[in-house]
């Protein structure tokens, strides 16, 4: 009997640990309480070897594609859907790609280090070979100089990695048939391109000499890689990158190197003997200006410009060049922008060639297609216009062609598919690829529909109106009273899992439901583009492009780096949300100023110019220079951004009388934290405000503290404290005593990272009281030596959690693996001790009077992103949100968290705290998986959101890929469940009314008779 009462705590325990894990998705929520935007990024168009191009393989169309995102593509040029995509590590950086018609081959990583092979039309990875160390590989700039492949009718690949060495390859096995290396690595020499003939395979690259740039070509034995010959080749090239090309007749003649040199067009026969003789081609008229590798050199054919810009097509046949065409109207006009060439091959075979520009007196963009093989080729290449929205998606910045098909990628990472000969004024589809590259995230919550459709303003409505209007609004009551009285009876009410009933996604349209769940997500992009979407959908509401201002003339970027609500629905004040966007403009003459989009939340209309909701967005010029720091100041539902130029200056916006005295109310009580650098070293330092006539018209910020790092240790990143509110001040633990938390409101982290030149490499993370610079805790982690320091951290209320990797026994004495530690701060040394450190003075001894528990986990997996939930009033519980690097959301209760669990059995008293034994492996369960079967790749950032339900929460995850879903931590405790039996209740209502109408006589007739009889 007591062995078997012995058992109960594990028993307990073991269901707990069941309890724990069971919060799978229902499969009927999918899509429904989430969404998944997969992305690829936007396409690398700088060169031929990463920018988009059409391949038609096995009746299918697709657009293969390198990205920013680090990422090898292959788009549907059907509906741009995405058919198969690959995505690199960080550190493994795409250097081109290579295609034929059945395969995809890749080099990536310093030098072309590794190979991969992936099969065109599925995308299934095929090869993976390293074809040499990444610590041997030159980093040459740009990244894709120096690497090539060329494929050979047996199946086998020719790669060229490192700018000198080719290699032969079996794509089935990837065994290595044969290699060769230039002889001597340290010379001048780097081979660019690849080409195979039936005689002998040609390296052609560039050797640097005095005054300039000469070509380099060897030929190489195909079967056996023995060398062949090796020779300069005359020529005087000024600009390697831009100025020469190899094009292979497309009647089989021969391939020849083609080279622009003063004014003129060369061209040199490739032999196996190298014995030709370079070729001139004299322009007719003014002399040639530079040419354009389009993509067409397998068919022999490129773009050639005159001095005044004109553009000739140029083909290789029977051994020598020839001028074929003339884009006529394309030399250099105001009228006209610069133009944009491209060529492709069609999905009959055949060349095809077009230019792309912007005509000023048309207002729209044009295109002249080129293609000789059919008839009547200079009617087709007549201009056709296409109704481009370049104020919703800035300037077109590169074009791809495939028959009467154009691929355009436009500034601000706008990829549109638009067919020439369909007459449409809207592309065939279009892909935002700019949302894989987020700057900053702001979630605005939604008015009611009643104040987003209501047109009457406060006083412009009289009485004898108002009650004319009452009446009017009377007609709706019956269809109310029915629509009531039918949702009541059968129990159709609203749910948090009902798909939405009005799901438009209007600028203006977009209302709060019931349970405040659909909310704005405001985006602002790395590529100049601010966008709101809606959460329950992910659609985009509305989108604007961030203006350049004056840096317009002269080119620039406008970067986000802060985002803030100044005016909320919650705020009492009436009206729509307002939201303001604090980015910096760079010039691309090295000017840099700091400016504010200030934007309607609902419709982007702009609030600062007035200039509404059409056109560019532009900003309002703040600081002429940098931001050094910006944050948000609340203050009675007042919220101020607070900004702080290279001179520690304070600029404020709104910049009102009201602003400034309420932050001059409260500016005592400001204290933050700033990064310095002082003769090499990394400083922090705690910095205050006041105001000084003497110094400045501003108020100016200036040091209170400061720390020096360790030496060795550079500041990597600064934290802040989760904000939310605080629901309860304490735990209540088994035996009714209470540990209190420790809430010092000015907290932050600080992580830091160590020195390339340093050999006991450790990590550091600190948590500092911002107002006096007080180390609160503080813990060195290990890290593998060439390794970059990869922790991630959360600090909300007392609750810190850290992740790492720990390299392992040689370094620390461990086994190697991932960590967790999850760490809680409690006033005083001992339960019930209460100190009531969120109101207590940083300069207080009595503010370090606190003890901490700690405890480490084993966790499964490495993570990218960390995040805890929030609600509306802090009562549920916090769960912590990751994204692992196996491209999973997954949650982790926080019971599970605790580091209070006991390295026993647990007790009575601690069962009712419900805490579960330590065990120090973190279970990998994939019922706490959110993202279920969805791969949300890259993530960078995970953002939380309350709702209006107190157990709901939402989670926005974004990096390469968006995805968002909703949790309840503590359940939906505030909500019916959907299988609640509604109609049984009603009908039980019915009943017991039914039930009080019958019987109520019956009493009323038994206590009249009781009344005779006692009488």
């Amino acid at each position: 009997m007591r062995g078997s009462l012995s058992f109960l705590p594990r028993l307990c325990g073991l269901l707990l640990c069941l309890i724990l894990g069971v919060k799978a998705l229902h499969e009927s929520d999918v899509g429904v309480i989430d969404w998944h935007k997969q992305l690829v990024g936007v396409p690398l168009s700088g060169s031929i070897a990463t920018a988009p191009t059409f391949l038609h393989a096995r009746n299918k169309s697709l657009i293969i594609t390198a990205t920013g995102g680090n990422v090898l593509a292959a788009l549907d040029s059907e509906n741009g859907s995405v058919a198969w995509r690959y995505v690199y590590e960080p550190a493994d950086r795409i250097a081109g790609f290579y295609k034929s018609k059945d395969f995809v081959a890749s080099l990536s990583g310093p030098g072309g280090s590794t190979l991969r092979v992936f099969d065109s039309s599925s995308g299934d990875l095929l090869l993976e070979k390293r074809m040499h160390d990444p610590q041997s590989g030159s980093l040459s700039e740009p990244h894709f100089l120096g690497k090539s492949v060329a494929f050979g009718e047996d199946g086998d690949l020719y790669v060229l990695t490192n700018g000198y060495t080719l290699t032969r390859l079996d794509v089935k096995t990837g065994s290595e048939k044969w290699s060769w290396s230039s002889p001597d690595h340290s010379s001048l020499i780097i081979h660019s391109h690849a080409v195979l003939t039936s005689s002998a395979i040609y390296l052609v690259g560039i050797a640097s000499s005095t005054a300039s740039y000469t070509l380099h070509v060897t030929s190489l034995d195909p079967s056996t890689g023995a060398l062949i010959h090796s020779a300069n080749i005359p020529s005087s090239i000024a600009e390697p990158l831009r100025q020469y090309t190899l094009l292979q007749a497309a009647d089989n003649t021969g391939s020849q190197v083609v080279w622009f040199e003063a004014g003129n067009l060369k061209s040199y026969a490739l032999t196996p003997e190298l014995k030709a003789k370079p070729a001139t081609l004299k322009p007719i008229g003014q002399a040639y200006g530079g040419i354009f590798d389009v993509g067409l050199a397998s068919q022999g054919q490129l773009v050639v410009l005159k001095q005044d810009g004109e553009a000739r097509v140029v083909v290789l046949k029977n051994g020598a060049l020839k001028e074929e065409w003339t884009f006529h109207g394309s030399a250099a006009s105001d009228k006209t922008s610069e133009s944009l060439y491209a060529g492709g091959v069609g999905e009959d075979g055949k060349p095809y060639l077009g230019r792309v520009y912007w005509s000023v007196d048309a207002a729209q963009a044009a295109a002249h297609i080129y293609a000789p093989h059919l008839p009547h080729a200079e009617e087709l290449a007549k201009a056709i216009y296409l109704p481009f929205d370049s104020n919703s998606h800035g300037v077109i910045s590169h074009v791809t062609i495939s028959g009467s098909r154009l691929l355009l990628t436009s500034t601000t990472g706008s990829i549109q598919l638009w067919d020439t000969t369909s007459g449409s004024k809207e592309p065939e589809w279009a892909r935002e690829e700019s949302l894989a590259a987020v700057g900053v995230v702001e979630f605005v919550e939604l008015p009611e529909r009643a104040v987003v459709t209501s047109e009457i303003k406060k006083g412009e409505e009289g009485w004898g109106a108002r009650v004319g209007r009452h009446i009017t609004q009377l007609q709706n009551l019956p269809a109310y009273i029915v629509y009531f009285s039918k949702r009541f009876a059968t129990g159709s009410y609203t749910t948090p899992t009902s798909v939405p009933a009005d799901t438009s996604s209007a600028p203006g349209s977009v209302f709060r439901d019931p349970f405040g769940l659909r909310q704005l997500i405001l985006v602002a992009t790395l590529h100049g583009k601010l966008y709101a979407l809606d959460s329950t959908t992910g659609t985009i509401v509305w989108s604007r492009v961030l203006g350049l201002g004056w840096a317009l003339s002269v080119g620039g970027t406008v970067h986000p780096l802060k985002m803030f609500t100044i005016k909320s629905v919650s705020d009492g004040k009436g009206g729509e949300p307002e939201v303001i966007l604090i980015a910096q403009r760079r010039a691309e003459n090295s000017l840099m100023d700091t400016v504010v989009f200030h934007v309607n939340a609902l419709t982007g209309e702009d609030l600062k110019s007035g200039s509404g909701t059409e056109g560019v967005l532009e900003g309002f010029d703040i600081i002429q220079g940098p931001v050094v720091e910006a944050f948000l100041l609340n203050h009675n539902d007042t919220h101020i951004a607070v900004m702080l130029d290279e001179f520690l200056q304070v600029h404020l916006y709104p910049e009102t009388s009201e602003t400034q005295h309420l932050f001059t109310s409260v500016a005592p009580q400001l204290s933050f934290p700033l990064r310095s650098n002082t003769a090499g070293q990394h400083r922090l330092a705690g910095h205050k405000v006041t105001f000084n006539t003497d110094v400045s018209d501003r108020y100016v910020a200036y040091p209170v503290w400061s720390k020096s790092l360790p030496a060795g240790e550079d500041i990597q990143t600064l934290i802040p404290t989760h904000k939310g509110p605080i629901a309860s001040l304490g735990k209540v633990l088994g035996n009714r005593t209470t540990l209190y938390k420790y809430l010092n409101p000015r907290l932050f982290v600080l992580l830091t990272s160590p020195r390339p030149e340093i050999k006991d490499r450790t990590c550091g993370l600190y948590l500092i009281d911002s107002e006096k610079g007080t180390v609160v805790y503080n813990v060195q982690l290990p890290v593998l030596e060439g390794s970059p320091c990869e922790v991630k951290a959360s600090l909300t209320e007392n609750w810190l959690v850290y992740h790492y990797y720990d390299p392992g026994e040689n370094v620390s004495g461990t086994s190697k693996g991932w960590r967790m530690v999850t760490a809680e701060f409690y006033e005083g040394r001992k339960v019930d001790e209460k100190i009531e450190s969120s109101d207590m003075s940083s300069y207080n001894a009595e503010l370090l009077n606190f003890s901490v528990y700690e405890q480490a986990y084993v966790f499964p997996h490495g993570i990218t992103a960390l995040s805890p939930t929030s609600t509306k009033f802090g009562i549920t519980s916090k769960d912590l949100i990751v994204a692992t690097q196996n491209n999973r959301i997954q949650t982790f209760q926080r019971r599970l968290l605790n580091p209070r669990r006991p390295s026993r059995k647990v007790t009575s008293e601690e069962q009712e705290e419900q805490l579960i034994p330590y065990d120090p492996v973190l279970p990998d369960n994939p019922r706490n998986v959110l993202s279920h079967n969805y791969e949300v790749a890259n993530v960078q950032r995970i953002v939380t959101s309350p709702a209006l339900l107190e157990s709901t929460s939402l989670v926005f995850a974004y990096g390469l890929d968006m995805f968002l879903t909703r949790v309840a931590p503590s359940n939906t405790f505030d909500v019916l469940s959907e299988n609640f039996n509604k109609a049984q209740l009603v009908l039980t209502v019915l009943g017991l009314a039914v039930a009080i109408i019958i019987t109520r006589p019956m009493v009323q007739r038994k206590r009249l008779k009781e009344k005779w009889y006692s009488q």
